[in-house]
């Protein structure tokens, strides 16, 4: 006798409403079963309608969106069928939700473990004690250090890979039949990611939960999901178990995802020989941090006497975990954060030590787009105020010669000029990325410093954007500092690397040398942690012991 499935979805199709009161169909008829214990992997690039099938299995849509068509049943309930006070009732208890943001899902203001048991607590499924209880094991489940006080904490006071997994905590402590991720490795640093990972898959396997796992990373969908479906413009264009998808994809769109998870390699800048040797950024023992300055040094250390040279027309790549000082080099490099020990050169030419102290060139010479292009642009400013603006302030530009070049830097990044009137909420994560390189090209900059600039966006996307500052710097001669946790982008850009750990730099090599000659133990452990397009990559990584090893270290 065939076991049923735990959930149906049959020809789902889910509309929205425009500004303008166009309606538009988001999901076209879609039809899919999950097996009791199974979890499927739902990928395609951003809109593709992921997020939005995932959420509708909790019977939940987005504002200005509904279910218009089909059925969706789990177990015996046919969600779609609920009034809203039903469907409520089933969330946490039948079918539950980890974010993509954890630090977005949890309340500052509140302890952690209060936040776990909240669902056992709305829905009176047990007494508080025994809530607590088995939050702790949980905790323990899920490879959480110090489980029988970490529920004590605030969020601010655990990691970010700790409070991923205890939003997976806080979504199991009602049972449920069926558990949603939505992209929750996408932000962490891939030592951390294989360490989730690992944890979702036991405790998701140990008790026989069925999952759906939303994600744009073939690579990390190949180490948790049994099978695949791949989606686009809200339609299915392929499923199949997961070993199939990976090895022998039966459509093209399907092979265009796996070919952008293979960058192309880099392929270095030709420079003059007597150009080359000059450097366009010297850091020279460089100490930065946070917190009340007492005797002249910050109550929090991040940066330890880094030092290193960017030649020109070449690509430094920094690589490391969470926490490691990445972004903080970044910063203090661009004057945003003063260092208190060290300077920061460019074209031989000490810089101010912040913002205030650097002159308009210093300023206009360096450059920084940010990780979240959603928080860097001005919601409320068109693009063109957006790009007018750094036009003005560097170069003086105004009326139809500061229209031009916004038309130009448009074109630049592959942007249609008619975006130029459009707000940053009307465009796509990929557009609006192109927008914030856009606005530091604006500067005329010597140097861009990139602070993690793809790892929000899906493969196919940032794959594109990669293309395009290799483009940019073949026709500008521009330099890039590229920050990262992913040592495969940094390969397909970058000349060279630094692997940076606790704020220090632990190894410099160039890129193309780093798999083969890097020495450090962490700079291997690094390696070894980015994901394969192999179903038993993250199994064979949990047999070798020296491996394990260095996990526990951490």
């Amino acid at each position: 006798m065939t076991t049923p499935p735990l959930v149906r979805v049959r020809g789902l199709k889910i509309g929205a409403t425009t500004d303008a009161g166009r309606k538009v169909e988001i999901i076209k008829g879609v039809s899919f079963d999950i097996a009791p214990g199974e979890i499927i992997a739902l990928i395609g690039e951003s809109g593709s309608g992921k997020t939005t099938i995932a959420l509708s299995l909790m019977g939940h849509t987005r504002t200005g969106c509904a279910i218009h068509g089909g059925e969706i049943s789990l177990g015996t309930s046919v969600v779609t069928a609920m009034t809203e006070r039903q469907r409520a009732r089933l969330r946490g208890t039948e079918v539950s939700y980890v974010p993509q943001s954890a630090a977005a899902a949890f309340n500052p203001s509140k302890r952690i473990m209060d936040q776990v048991i909240e669902i056992a607590d709305i829905h009176k499924l047990m007494p508080p004690a025994q809530a607590r209880a088995k939050a702790v094991e949980l905790f323990r489940a899920l490879a959480l250090p110090d489980p029988e006080n970490i529920g004590s904490r605030y969020p601010h006071q655990v990691s970010g890979g700790q409070l991923q997994r205890l939003s997976a905590a806080m979504a199991l402590i009602g049972d449920p039949k069926l558990v949603i991720f939505d992209e929750p490795t996408t932000a962490l640093d891939v030592t951390t990611q294989i360490e989730v990972l690992r944890a979702f898959k036991s405790v998701m396997a140990k008790g026989g939960i069925s999952g759906v796992y939303v994600s744009h990373d073939l690579a990390v969908v190949a180490q948790i999901a049994d099978r695949i479906i791949v989606l686009r413009g809200g339609e299915i264009q392929e499923e199949g178990p997961t070993d199939q998808i990976l090895n022998a994809p039966r459509h093209a769109y399907t092979r265009q995802l796996l070919a952008a998870f293979e960058p192309v390699p880099h392929v270095p800048l030709a420079v003059p020989e007597a150009e080359a040797r000059k450097p366009i950024l010297e850091v020279v023992n460089l100490h930065a941090g946070y917190g009340p300055v007492r005797n002249g040094e910050p109550a929090a250390k991040i940066l330890k006497d880094v030092s290193f040279r960017l030649e020109r027309g070449r690509n430094l790549g920094v690589i490391g975990e969470s926490g490691s000082g990445k972004s903080t080099l970044a910063r203090a490099i661009a004057g945003i954060l003063p260092p208190y020990k060290g300077s920061v050169l460019m074209n031989g030419h000490e810089m101010g030590r912040d913002i205030q102290t650097r002159s308009k060139e210093e300023l206009r010479k360096a450059q920084m787009v940010f990780q979240l292009a959603d928080t860097a642009l001005n919601p409320a400013h068109s693009i063109n105020t957006i790009l007018a603006r750094p036009l003005t302030f560097y170069h003086g530009l105004k009326g139809k010669a500061r229209d031009a070049r916004v038309a130009r830097l448009l074109d630049m990044v592959h942007l249609p000029a008619s975006l130029r009137h459009r707000l940053p909420g009307e465009l796509s994560g990929g557009q609006k990325q192109r927008v914030n390189l856009a606005r530091a090209l604006a500067a005329d900059p010597d140097l861009i410093l990139c602070d993690e600039i793809t790892s929000a966006l899906d493969t196919v996307v940032a794959a594109a954007i990669l293309d395009l500052l290799k483009e940019l710097q073949r026709e500008l001669g521009i330099s890039y500092m590229f920050i990262s946790h992913d040592l495969s982008t940094v390969e397909a850009i970058c000349d060279d690397v630094l692997v940076m750990l606790k704020g220090e730099v632990v190894e410099a090599l160039p890129a193309a040398e780093m798999s083969a000659r890097a020495t450090h133990p962490y700079s291997r452990l690094l390696i070894s942690s980015i994901p394969k397009l192999d179903t038993g990559w993250l199994a064979g990584l949990e047999q070798d012991p020296q491996l394990v090893a260095q996990f526990a270290q951490r």
